[in-house]
């Protein structure tokens, strides 16, 4: 029996989908997520354009803030246009090589976020809770060679994913369940064994990332419970909403992460609707809430922007 010749069982391109059994409705459905696609540029932008003119804001904190906002820029960016042309102009196909540089670019950028949400659990927890030695520890170099580790790990754990994912042979259908490009979805098109593929995955996302995650949760305890040593109630409640809101912020971006994951591996006979709600919550939700939840509600990056405002406001009445 003659090898299977791999490059003839490499697809030239593959189909995206779209939502099923509204296709007639893409051209409204694109409204809500070219707006929520839209305020994620804004708000991002924003926060790297004050964090980058304000001088003042050249701490850990903002700086490691300003790294979350370029993730979710790259996120956001990688996937959403090509979205849209799916709804607008039924741009439905993307080439194989197209198809795995946007895979490399999304997971790549949701586990260099997973590195800087880490990095910024770790700063609030050496500000409150050793706050003598902040300074010491959260140094300019050591912010810097956190970014850097977060690109280094996260290119190192998502480029053997791509690699044996490209040397697989695919048959049969092209058809994907979302309107993107994702490693768990691609590799169900596989005509092959795909233990490999799926062993590493699931070990990237539930040691690497799961174990971020339970890291970030284990600082913002510990800040809460040297939150609740403080003396004045309101201090207390002040700095609780703070880790609350955070707290529900990672756990927005860990739990579509780790549950499409799942979803895609072992929930195959689910409706094709609870992979793409769960899909878009993954790649839309934290780029929106990011600047929010640690931009807007940072009274330091409030007053920057309400500067900016007033100092245009009196340019424009001149």
């Amino acid at each position: 029996m003659p090898p299977f010749n791999l490059t003839s069982l490499t697809p030239a391109t593959f189909i995206l989908a779209g939502i099923p059994g509204m296709e007639k409705s893409h051209i409204w459905i694109s409204i809500p997520f070219c707006s929520i696609y839209l305020a994620a540029l804004l708000g991002n932008g924003v926060l790297l354009f004050v964090i980058r003119t304000e001088r003042s804001l050249h701490q850990p904190m903002y700086l490691f803030l300003s790294m979350l906002a370029i993730a979710d820029l790259m996120l956001s960016t990688t996937t959403v246009p090509r979205m849209l042309a799916l709804f607008w102009f039924r741009a439905g196909e993307i080439s194989f090589d197209a198809c795995l540089t946007q895979m490399f670019f999304l997971h790549f950028s949701f586990s260099a976020e997973s590195v800087i949400l880490l990095a910024m659990a770790f700063d609030r927890f050496v500000a409150i809770c050793y706050p003598l030695q902040h300074a010491a520890v959260l140094t300019q170099s050591v912010v810097v060679k956190t970014g850097l580790v977060a690109l280094l790990r996260s290119f190192c754990i998502i480029f053997p994913c791509i690699f044996l994912l490209k040397r697989l042979p695919f048959c049969g259908s092209r058809l994907l369940s979302h309107s993107f490009c994702l490693h768990q979805d691609v590799m169900n098109l596989v005509c092959a064994n795909t233990t490999p593929s799926v062993v590493y995955g699931l070990t990237a996302i539930l040691l690497v990332m799961g174990l971020d995650a339970v890291l970030i949760c284990l600082s913002y305890i510990l800040i809460l419970k040297a939150v609740l040593r403080l003396a004045l109630w309101k201090e207390r409640l002040k700095a609780f909403s703070t880790c609350v809101a955070r707290i529900c912020l990672v756990l927005a971006f860990y739990v579509p992460l780790i549950g499409l994951s799942v979803v895609h591996r072992f929930g195959k006979d689910l409706a094709p609707l609870v992979h793409i709600t769960m899909g878009n919550i993954y790649i839309l939700v934290p780029a929106v809430l990011n600047p929010i939840i640690y931009g807007v509600r940072t009274k330091q990056i409030q007053r920057r922007i309400l500067i900016s405002i007033k100092i245009s406001d009196d340019r424009a009445a001149h």
